[in-house]
């Protein structure tokens, strides 16, 4: 297996609502909800860096396509690192996914191990990491 991830998914309860806090909300770029003609087929893609798409598919067409029961969310599950190059880039995107709905779960502030970062929710409860790394070059 190559060290290489393409699309990370997050389920979603309702995807016109996760699609506008990331498209309008965030200002990630998207064609919109495709896949409409087909049963669980409804899914939005964002274009990312380097090739890696995000993609808001409904958690009960995950679950039928995958052939699991549907269970219910852990915002503790994982977590999305957005890392920024500044303590004030890390404010600012706070405040920019407030505006868009986040829920703040942690205001941001220096970490333990030199850092500075700050946790916010989407509509879905996916939880979102905004971090300045001293030690990561951003650009």
């Amino acid at each position: 297996m190559k060290p290489r991830i393409t699309v990370i998914t997050l389920g979603v309860n309702d995807l016109e609502r996760s699609l506008a806090f990331y498209r309008d909300g965030l200002g990630l770029p998207t064609q919109g909800i495709v896949g409409n003609e087909f049963e669980h087929g409804a899914v939005a893609f964002f274009d990312l860096q380097n090739g890696l798409k995000l993609a808001l598919w409904p958690r009960n067409s995950i679950a039928h396509d995958s052939k699991l029961a549907l269970q219910p969310p852990s915002a503790t599950e994982f977590t999305i690192g957005y890392n920024v190059s500044s303590k004030e880039e890390v404010d600012a995107v706070m405040k920019h996914a407030k505006r868009a709905g986040a829920k703040i779960v942690k205001a941001a502030d220096n970490t333990f191990w030199g850092g500075y970062a700050g946790y916010f929710q989407d509509p879905d409860d996916h939880l979102w990491e905004v971090v300045w790394n001293p030690q990561f070059q951003v650009e």
